[in-house]
């Protein structure tokens, strides 16, 4: 045949053949038993709560949510499944977390079967081969064993597949699926079908699969035919292709005889696993209801039987139920006492064989057991407590697991601490001691105990803990937990102290906090012991675990016990009379033994002597010697102390000795349901003292550590009978401070301003505090109080320019401590100045301060302490000054200089945070501004270089800030004055109201019909006026009532200004008066601002300002950029950076600028110099420009002036007003000026020049050939253009010529201020040569 070849349009790329996973591994299976108690055990928990019966599939399905492998269950069905009982029939490989999992219980009964037809279920199995290596099983050749031999229990075949895959034509390996079944012939009957199994998956090695076929056996386990068989059949047909491999055979086919083993009185359970779904062997838990253990039987008198709660294993006890001492059959339960009762009778896993060898019956197995005991402490333990969630619980169940061997004496106490009791052995018994609410049973005081009376003891505090941490075991997270429980009153005294306890069988979180709570309680409260002897009487019937009465008058204080004289059922006399007297109180009793050995109680009517009448009669009539005790509760009333018996022990054959622990009634209540403890007296060491009285507090300031600091001294009248108090107190509201005092006053330092409340109570012997306090709500002040008034000032002179000043020393420690004293001057001449219109005259001293030189200025020196908190002294000390007029001076200053105040406008330099209001200057008032400039308009140019004397004058006054308020003028306009509201906008009429309302949220503290004093702001002070606020709309709201006076008529507008209320001083007293403070701003009456001042500072320069600065003449020229530092000139900021090659400055240098364009003219500090070419400034202003010029002249830095000589040719005068209050306190500057003068100054003839070291001399010679010049070794001021005029302060010249002869005279020509021109002629007008000396006076000299 000829070849055909044909294109593949191109060429591909080959598939890659697919090979299916190899999914089949050979399985084998695992059998692990595990022994789970002692038998017989109640069974599994969940199918045991659901009523299941046990020994059906259903319970063993439900077990499977019992047993946990790996910690997981093995069924995945919740039992809180609603419908789990019915799900439990119709179970899927998916409600199971593990699979072929086999599980077969056993209960631990004595008579319990062996596991019956399960491989490896038994300890040891025999075992027969009967087949090996079969030929290949097909569809019609099956596989026969030969016949089993007789008595066997099963046959294990493993069927084994060479390879199990299929090869596809395109290469693929996949796998494949086969049919087989196992069949079983017995008794030469037909072959039953056992297995039915197909394999499905790929495998392409050996792969095999085990099999157990169970023969038929008897109830009994044993071998049940005549005649077996195996037959190994497959179903899927036989492959006849190459491709596919799936061809098996038997490879073996064994008998087996299991060993039978049944494990009597053993629970166990047996699992059957996968061995290829762990790794190792599992771990296994298992939830179960364990021992079966006896619990009372039928009560007498009918009644009822005891139960167990199905779910929570607790006995159920039928009210006024009567147990007879007879057991019922045994059941599962969770009763601690029970448990115990089987632990110590049970002679497998117990000590039954040593405490009731003999068990025929229930009367002997007991015989060596106070059954009783057992049944009362079960009784309480199962009784029901509520917990917070109001779901209730047995008060003690036990769910213990004891898996190994433990000394009896340990186990024992273990169990009977479940139910917190103890066993002991009494009269040839065990007996089981509760600690439950119980009554008294014996009575003790110094009547029946020996001389040596009651001794008492308590636990160390150390040996005390705040904090008990419980271990229990979580059933839901099968896992140990921690429960812990803190003791806040305990932490407070001891801190943290953390003790962890084991709680024994717990399976309870709430009754591990039960147990945490009941060792705190007992460790705080009921830690003491007493120990005393007594006689055989009370030592033989006393018990561990009875409860007794004890009155010990020494605690007491008072006897309330003793002997019974003589007695009836009714009344009782006693042996004595003492303390009975006194008997008070309510819930009066009495308490007695009687003839039986029984404490009876009853109410007492009256005691009358020694004689006690009772409310009704006793039981028994008491016998004499009997002892008896009285109880009362309230104010003055004692009860009996109790306490629970440790020991009895016996010391002579006579006298017993016992030993007791505090035993608290209350305490059950107050563990379980959080009930607080009943107040019990049990001594009136313990009655609560009366508080003391008279409290009174008072301020102090002191001084402790170089720092002054105030204290509050609390005292008090001592109560009697009392050492200790409690004071505690609060501030502003804040948690209350609690400490003890051992005297009848307290302190308290570093106190501050506020309210302080105090209670104080008393402590009694005991330690007890009173039941009220004295109470006292003190105002304390602290350093907010200001300080004494400044005593005995006085001034003395020091020279012509200086006076010193001189004080006493200030009384208070904050002054002298961190305070001030505050030395302030005003212009004032007549004796009305005020601190308040005064300014600083120096820095501020320090307050231990007696003395101060200052500047000699006329007017008055006032002077007022301030503490270290800024409070000042309410009054001034001052001292009125008028200087002498000194003739030879000459004032040079006129006009604008002297008096900014009266330019035109007033103040009209240039101003950086301050305003001129009504020709005052005062702080702008903004938010935070404290701080204000003024530059004078104008400089003093000297025109050369002098020393200059000047002296400030400033009068100013200081006023609080009233509220600063938006208000809407004629905004709310009633028309035609109806009572219907309408209003108005932008007509032209009559304004009726003018509504003020608080732009700052402040509030106002006016009503209707106050008087109101308004100022409004710019062009609308019209509104200036006095009117009755109308209507109060809210705190920040009022209406003020325009009438015809106020002759108003505007348009609606809003203005700012402000307000004042007028008292009735202010109305009298006429506005713009100064017998008012302040009469625009502030009251006569009102508060001062103590916070505020002005200074005058001064600087000076040595070069001409009119050609450097004001005429851009030879001045120092330079650019700048003004913007957020960028030097780009397009984002607004005070940054300024200037340009000038070489310019000279340095960082801190003041210079005055004035800017070619428009910008902020005044004194500048240089800030940074980045190099010798460039210096930045920081603008007074907030803006860009992107370029700019200006000249700057260099001054001194700003000095302070008050009175003083300086140097230069120009000076420059800066106002700097201050507040340390902003927004509450301003200062307006009414006048501001400066007095320059020169004093007047005589030269005589000095050397020419050495004027800056000059030097006397007799006389100089004129010049023999006509005028000659002579020059001043220091230059006088003559006068300029601006001061005083040019040439008009020439000086005056004197000549003394020696050896003038007649004829001859003397002429002064050209006189200056550096220089005048002599000549001498004689009587021909000739010029002669005479020696001569002179005398110039003039004012100032030049530098």
């Amino acid at each position: 045949m000829p070849k055909i070849i044909r294109g593949s349009k191109g060429r591909q790329a080959p598939r890659e053949p697919v090979r299916a996973e190899d999914t089949l591994n050979s399985k084998e299976f695992a059998t692990i038993q595990d022994l789970l108690s002692e038998g017989e055990i109640e069974g599994f928990a969940t199918p045991s709560k659901k009523g299941i019966a046990r020994n059906n599939a259903n319970y063993n399905n439900a077990c499977l949510a019992d047993i946990f492998l790996d910690n997981t269950a093995v069924l995945n069905i919740s039992p809180d499944d609603p419908n789990f009982t019915t799900k439990l029939s119709s179970l899927t490989d998916s409600d199971f977390s593990f699979e072929d999992v086999t599980f077969i219980p056993k209960f631990g009964e004595g008579n319990q079967k062996p596991v019956a037809n399960l491989e490896n279920a038994n300890l040891s199995k025999t075992s027969n081969t009967v087949l090996t290596n079969s030929a290949v099983v097909t569809t019609s050749s099956f596989v026969d064993s030969p016949n089993l031999s007789l008595g066997q229990h099963a046959a294990e075949v493993t069927i084994q597949f060479l390879a199990l895959q299929k090869f596809e034509t395109n290469g693929d390996i996949l796998g494949t699926e086969v049919n087989y079944q196992i069949q079983l012939q017995t008794n030469n009957g037909s072959f039953t079908t056992i297995v039915d199994e197909t394999i499905t998956g790929r495998s392409k090695d050996s792969y095999s699969r085990e099999h157990t076929i169970n023969l038929p056996n008897d109830t009994f386990g044993n071998a049940n035919y005549t005649q077996a068989k195996i037959r190994v059949k497959r179903v899927t047909a036989d492959s006849n292709q190459d491709e596919i491999q799936d061809t098996f055979g038997v490879s073996r086919i064994e008998e087996v005889v299991y060993t039978p083993q049944s494990y009597p009185d053993c629970a166990y359970s047996t699992l059957r696993l996968s061995a290829e779904q762990f790794s190792s062997v599992p771990q296994r838990a298992f939830r179960i209801r364990g021992i079966k253990v006896k619990i009372p039987g039928a009560g007498a008198n009918n009644s009822g039987t005891p139960t167990v709660d199905i779910n929570t294993g607790r006995i159920q006890y039928p009210t006024g139920y009567i147990f007879n001492g007879t057991m019922g059959a045994a059941q599962w339960c969770t009763c601690p006492s029970m448990i115990l009762l089987d632990v110590l009778t049970n002679q497998r896993y117990g000590l039954g064989v040593h405490i009731s060898p003999d068990q025929s019956t229930d009367a002997k197995r007991y015989e060596s057991i106070d059954l009783f005991s057992y049944v009362q402490a079960s009784r309480y333990a199962n009784e029901q407590v509520t917990l917070d969630d109001g779901t209730k619980e047995a008060r003690f169940a036990c769910n213990a697991s004891i898996q190994g061997t433990a000394e009896a004496y340990q186990l024992i106490n273990e169990l009977a601490g479940v139910m917190r009791a103890f066993p002991i052995w009494q009269t040839g018994s065990i007996t089981l001691t509760q600690d439950r609410p119980t009554d008294s049973s014996y009575l003790f005081s110094l009547a029946n105990v020996t001389e040596a009376g009651f001794s008492y003891s308590g636990s160390s505090l150390k040996q005390r803990h705040s904090v008990i941490s419980v271990k229990y075991f979580n059933m839901d997270s099968r896992e140990i937990d921690y429960e812990v429980f803190e003791d806040t009153a305990a932490i407070a005294k001891l801190g943290i102290i953390k003790k962890t306890v084991q709680a024994f069988g717990c399976t309870s979180r709430t009754q591990a906090i039960r147990l945490a709570k009941a060792i705190l309680f007992s460790e705080q409260n009921e830690s003491e012991t007493v120990s005393f002897s007594t006689s055989i009487d009370a030592g033989a019937i006393v018990r561990p675990g009875s409860v007794i009465s004890i009155n010990d008058p020494v605690r007491s204080v008072q006897r309330r016990s003793g002997r019974v004289k003589s007695a009836t059922t009714e009344e009782i006399t006693v042996d004595s009379d003492k303390d009975l007297s006194t008997f008070v109180g309510g819930n009066q009793t009495l308490s007695i033994m009687l003839p039986d050995g029984k404490v009876e109680t009853k109410n007492v009517t009256a005691v009358n002597n020694n004689v006690i009448s009772l409310g009704s009669p006793l039981s028994q009539t008491p016998s004499a010697n009997s002892i008896w005790m009285l109880s009362s509760t309230g104010t003055g009333g004692v009860e009996p102390q109790t306490f629970r018996v440790i020991t009895v022990e016996e010391q002579d054959g006579v006298n017993y000795a016992i030993t007791a622990l505090t035993y608290i009634p209350g305490k059950y209540a107050n563990i379980e349901e959080g009930v607080p403890l009943p107040v019990r007296n049990l001594s009136l060491l313990n009655q609560p003292k009366d508080p003391p009285s008279g409290l009174v507090a008072e301020e102090k300031i002191i001084v402790k550590n170089k720092l002054a600091i105030v204290k509050i001294i609390l005292s008090w009248v001592s109560v009697t009978g009392v050492s200790q108090y409690q004071v505690q107190y609060r501030f502003n509201n804040t948690n209350w401070v609690i400490q003890d005092v051992f005297r009848p006053d307290f302190e308290i330092e570093g106190t501050e301003a506020g309210t302080y409340e105090f209670r104080v109570f008393s402590y009694n012997a005991g330690l007890k505090i009173s039941e009220t306090s004295t109470d006292l709500t003190f105002n304390a002040v602290g350093k907010n109080a200001p300080p004494g008034d400044v005593q005995n000032l006085q001034m003395e002179p020091v020279d012509s320019k200086n006076v010193r000043l001189k004080w006493d020393q200030s009384v208070d420690p904050d002054v002298l401590h961190g305070g001030r004293v505050y030395v302030r001057h005003s212009s004032l001449t007549d004796g009305t100045g005020t601190f308040n219109n005064a300014v600083d005259l120096v820095n501020a001293l320090s307050g231990n301060s007696t003395e101060q030189i200052v500047p000699a200025l006329e007017g008055e020196y006032i002077l007022r302490f301030q503490d270290d908190q800024g409070n000042f002294s309410t009054g001034s000390a001052s001292v009125l000054v008028d200087l002498p007029d000194i003739l030879d001076q000459q004032i040079i200053t006129t006009g604008n200089i002297t008096r900014q105040d009266l330019l035109s406008p007033a103040y009209g330099g240039q101003k950086i945070d301050t305003i001129m209001v009504n020709n005052a200057l005062r702080i702008v008032q903004s938010t935070g501004t404290t701080t204000g400039f003024y530059d004078f308009k104008d400089l003093i140019d000297l025109e050369q270089v002098y020393a200059l004397d000047i002296k400030r004058f400033i009068r100013s006054v200081g006023f609080q800030v009233q509220q600063l308020l938006k208000s809407t003028l004629g905004g709310g306009i009633k028309a035609n004055n109806t009572n219907s509201t309408q209003f108005i906008q932008g007509v032209q009429i009559p304004a009726k109201t003018i509504r003020v309302t608080s732009n700052t949220g402040t509030v106002h503290d006016l009503a209707v019909g106050d008087p109101v004093q308004l100022i409004g702001q710019g062009s609308f002070n019209v509104v200036n006026g006095t009117y009755t606020v109308s209507t109060v709309g809210s705190t920040t709201q009022f209406d003020l009532a325009i009438t015809a006076a106020n002759n108003l008529v505007f348009n609606t507008f809003t203005t700012s200004g402000s307000y004042r209320k007028l008292t009735l001083l202010d109305q009298l007293i006429p506005l713009g008066s100064f017998w008012d403070d302040y009469a625009t701003d502030g009251n006569f009456d009102g508060v001062s601002a103590d916070s505020v001042n002005c200074q005058m500072f001064v600087a000076s320069t040595n070069v001409d300002p009119a050609s450097t600065i004001l005429g851009f003449t030879n001045g120092t020229s330079f650019t700048y950029v003004q913007d957020d530092g960028s030097e780009d000139g397009t984002t607004n900021g005070t940054v300024m950076t200037c340009t000038l090659t070489n310019h000279g400055l340095k960082v801190g240098d003041n210079i005055k600028i004035i800017f070619i364009q428009d910008n902020f003219d005044t004194f500048y500090t240089v800030q940074t110099v980045p190099n010798a070419n460039k210096f930045i400034l920081t603008s007074f202003i907030n803006q860009a420009v992107s370029s700019g010029s200006g000249n700057f002249l260099k001054f001194t830095k700003f000095a302070d002036l008050t009175n003083g000589t300086f140097k230069g040719r120009a000076f420059a005068f800066q106002l700097k007003l201050t507040t340390g209050k902003p927004l509450v306190e301003n200062i307006d500057v009414q006048q501001a000026g400066i007095t320059a003068l020169f004093p007047a100054r005589t030269e005589n003839s000095y050397l020419t020049g050495n004027s800056n070291n000059p030097v006397s001399m007799a006389a100089q010679q004129s010049s023999a050939s006509g005028q000659m010049t002579v020059t001043f070794a220091n230059r006088f001021f003559t006068g300029t253009s601006t001061l005083g005029g040019l040439n008009v302060f020439k000086p005056n010249i004197g000549v003394t010529v020696q050896d003038l002869n007649s004829g001859e005279y003397v002429r002064i020509l050209n006189v200056t201020g550096t220089s005048f021109d002599i000549v001498i002629r004689n009587s021909s007008n000739n010029a002669v040569a005479r020696t001569f000396t002179f005398t110039a006076v003039g004012y100032g000299k030049g530098v």
